[in-house]
């Protein structure tokens, strides 16, 4: 693993749940001088209290004003865009387009997952050929679902019951929170990730594998052991 070229991270987003511990991740690397924006007006946030007094500069911008977002990345080495994911797609292309009037040397933008005819995601893969016209050095991190959400697909711990409307013996790719943030640091440090995608996979297991680890770590009446 080599040394990263990048001195200065910027985040977008920086301060929900998933983007929280990206923010984290490059913290407790400590190669990198680490800027959260964040939406005004300003707002009293533990998060970005949090993040701030491990030494990230937190600033609130306007993500509909080009020229102060511009300013606000200057310096910027790496923009990393951690954004919920706007339906309109003209939307989500200009609240990140201006990672390439601050010359910020790497651009990441919020990708998550591959999944085909959504709206969101294509709106991302609009967007891929965006930043790929334009010219910015770029790396695609896709995760899979979050480990932390897994009982969103139909798991009802307290009752033992469990609903699917998939085939349960399909593989699905999972990465945690902690892992998909420390992949992301690390991805600065590959030469390998310049102008491509990275796929993380923490763990490939079926529904029915997932039922099974539940109940070895459950007494009979379902309480977590």
């Amino acid at each position: 693993m080599s040394i990263s070229k990048f001195k200065t991270v910027t985040i977008a987003g920086g301060t929900n749940k998933v983007d929280h511990i990206i923010a984290e991740a490059f913290l407790d690397d400590g190669s990198y001088q680490i800027k959260i924006l964040r939406r005004k007006p300003e707002n009293d946030n533990k998060m970005a209290k949090s993040l701030a007094s491990k030494g990230a500069e937190i600033v609130y911008v306007d993500y509909n004003e080009n020229y102060n977002l511009v300013k606000a990345l200057k310096g910027t080495d790496v923009l990393i865009s951690a954004l919920n994911v706007d339906l309109d797609g003209a939307t989500y292309c200009n609240t990140q387009a201006p990672a390439k009037d601050a010359s910020v040397k790497r651009f990441i933008p919020s990708v998550k997952m591959k999944v085909k005819a959504h709206p969101i995601t294509d709106n991302k893969n609009k967007f891929r050929d965006y930043v790929e016209e334009s010219g910015l050095e770029y790396t695609y991190i896709y995760f899979g679902l979050l480990q932390e959400h897994i009982l969103r697909c139909g798991f009802d711990i307290k009752e033992k019951k469990a609903t699917f409307y998939d085939d349960v013996s399909k593989k699905i790719p999972t990465t945690s929170f902690s892992d998909f943030g420390k992949y992301t640091v690390e991805s600065l440090k590959t030469p390998e990730a310049r102008n491509s995608e990275i796929t993380v996979a923490g763990a490939n297991m079926s529904l029915n594998e997932y039922i099974d680890i539940f109940e070895k770590v459950s007494d009979s009446n379902g309480k977590q052991l």
